[in-house]
């Protein structure tokens, strides 16, 4: 949970720096422009802020690790795949965004920092504690961190608190380490599939290599 605040905050620190043209570019996630992951955030902290107003009574079901289910790419096929590209247009410039986001995000941070961690929320048909969630959400940002300045090789990275904090959740979701060869950032890149592994890579990976890419939901 500690994590949360860094890794929100430097996210937000990134798209604030981002210059407006380079929205219409890729990002790492597949079939979004930056533009499009933005709009995403914006909704993710509603979500954040949503949970946070979603006590519940009964026991956890998952945690921050559990929390996470392991789902099939998306095909495109579903109506909901096309809403934030067509939401995220809707926006016009990026300032417009940029000040949602900032609103919206600021907001987020600051329920997220009042909380108290052994609240339990519900989300998802799930319940768990708030620091579960919030610990959840780590990963998240750290991913959508990678996905925002994948074309940007001059941007500033993730926290390197936050990139070992979310490799070590999504070993814990494989059930087996990454290669101590790879860093932090390529076993998050490989692992979700936003890259494809070298040959090397692969062969380094042994038989987890099969079960990649893990795509969350």
């Amino acid at each position: 949970m500690d994590l949360f605040s860094p890794a929100w905050t430097a996210l937000l620190t990134a798209v604030a720096d981002t210059p407006d043209e380079d929205f219409e570019r890729p990002s790492g996630c597949a079939g979004w422009l930056v533009r499009d992951l933005v709009c995403h955030l914006v909704i993710d902290a509603q979500d954040v802020l949503i949970t946070l107003a979603t006590p519940a009574d009964t026991e956890p079901t998952v945690d921050a690790v559990t929390y996470w289910e392991l789902v099939e790419p998306p095909t495109g096929e579903d109506p909901l795949d096309g809403l934030i590209p067509r939401l995220a247009a809707a926006y016009g410039e990026p300032g417009l965004l940029k000040f949602h986001l900032d609103d919206v995000g600021s907001a987020a941070g600051r329920a997220a920092a009042l909380a108290d961690p052994a609240l339990r929320v519900g989300t998802k048909g799930e319940v768990l504690t708030v620091g579960d969630y919030l610990s959840a959400y780590v990963l998240e940002w750290t991913l959508h961190h990678l996905d925002l300045i994948a074309y940007r090789p001059s941007a500033a990275e993730p926290p390197g608190e936050t990139l070992a904090a979310a490799r070590a959740a999504l070993e814990k979701i494989a059930g087996a380490p990454f290669p101590a060869s790879f860093s932090d950032t390529d076993a998050l890149r490989v692992g979700t599939g936003r890259r494809t592994p070298t040959d090397a890579e692969r062969a380094a990976l042994g038989d987890l290599a099969a079960r990649l890419p893990l795509v969350l939901g």
